[in-house]
């Protein structure tokens, strides 16, 4: 496994595609990130290239790595949870617990943590909630769900959840592609939608 380089290490970047059109996209001191087109057949790809060269006394290492649209795999299984700010644990509780039906993750930790916060079940998955100040705007906010960061929950049956949620009196929207899918918001403005699957 290569190592960051010293402060005192020589770098040298170099940039190479071979017969494709590239333009970076972005760059730091280390490497250089290319978007490119191979042609009209083919869709554009990333090309990701890096050389460094390190000095250390009279030794010399030289490294490159190159990635163009290969398989990243580091055995990646499932999205484990996902953390969702609120201002107060119990009024969260009671929207997700209360209006959703979520079941709270009793073996999580919970005194561990320097904040208050719990763990929902969501199939396999959990979302964590956590006691935090917002550094988001709460206001200002698209209407629609969908055009703003969001975490997308599958469920069985739109219908069923729109008669939760009009009865519970919470806005929402529908998917604007038409297909089964509602957007709403949780008491801090936290974007969720719930997608119809087939089993």
């Amino acid at each position: 496994m290569a190592s960051l380089p010293s402060s005192s290490a020589t770098l040298a970047l170099q940039h190479k595609v071979n017969r494709v059109t590239a333009k970076p996209v972005s760059m730091n001191s280390l490497c250089h990130f290319y978007q490119t087109n191979a042609g009209s057949n083919r869709p554009p790809g990333f090309c990701f290239k890096t050389k460094a060269k390190l000095s250390s006394e009279a030794n010399i290492v030289e490294k490159e790595s190159t990635n163009v649209n290969e398989k990243i795999d580091y055995g990646v299984v499932s999205v484990h949870h996902v953390g969702v700010l609120c201002e107060n644990l119990e009024r969260s509780l009671e929207f997700y617990q209360g209006v959703l039906g979520l079941d709270l993750n009793e073996a999580r930790p919970h005194g561990k943590l320097p904040y208050r916060g719990a763990w929902l079940w969501i199939g396999s998955e959990m979302i964590h909630l956590m006691e935090l100040p917002n550094p988001d705007p709460l206001t200002g906010r698209p209407e629609h769900g969908g055009r703003d960061r969001h975490t997308c929950i599958a469920i069985q049956d739109v219908s069923k959840l729109k008669m939760i949620l009009d009865k519970a009196g919470i806005p929402y929207t529908l998917s604007r592609s038409g297909r089964p899918a509602i957007f709403t918001r949780d008491p801090d403005a936290n974007a969720l939608e719930f997608t119809q699957v087939n089993d």
